[in-house]
């Protein structure tokens, strides 16, 4: 006879919805994954279970934070608000990349590690796991150096 299930059952459970999930909004909504259709994201209860808008300002984002979604009430139903740093207002075709690693908080709460935002994220974009981290590395160095650096050691910097 089998133990109840650990916090380690639950969390693998959890990476398996998530990447599911992900591919189900892909199906959806894809293949192409731009702001308009990150847009209809939002408003798909199916995909984002509670109401959130987006709102760029850095002013609730610690530094070298892309977005953080607040909760908008005391209880969630409320809905959130996404906080994209501003940087990108003007580069939409690349929000949608900030946006669905945050959703995952959104979705699941402060259960939802990294690595699941990291599965959604990829999986929504129908891109590898790595390549997603390293686009959200290169994102996150456009907001925290000077204009014309470029980080040459490849190094990961950005959690």
């Amino acid at each position: 006879m089998s133990g109840s299930p650990t916090i380690e059952d639950a969390r693998e459970s959890l990476g398996a919805h998530v990447a599911t999930r992900g591919k189900e909004i892909r199906d959806k909504y894809g293949p192409r994954i731009g702001w308009q259709q990150l847009l209809q994201i939002l408003q798909d209860r199916a995909c984002v279970r509670y109401p959130c808008e987006i709102v760029f300002d850095s002013r609730s984002l610690k530094p070298g934070e892309l977005a953080h979604p607040m909760a908008t009430g005391e209880h969630p139903d409320a809905g959130f608000t996404m906080y994209v740093h501003p940087h990108f207002m003007t580069r939409l075709e690349r929000v949608p990349a900030v946006v669905l690693y945050q959703l995952v908080l959104v979705n699941y709460g402060e259960f939802a590690s990294p690595d699941d935002a990291e599965t959604f994220g990829a999986s929504v974009l129908g891109v590898a796991r790595e390549e997603y981290y390293r686009t959200l590395c290169q994102m996150a160095d456009e907001i925290a150096q000077p204009p014309g650096y470029e980080r040459v050691d490849g190094s990961r910097s950005w959690a």
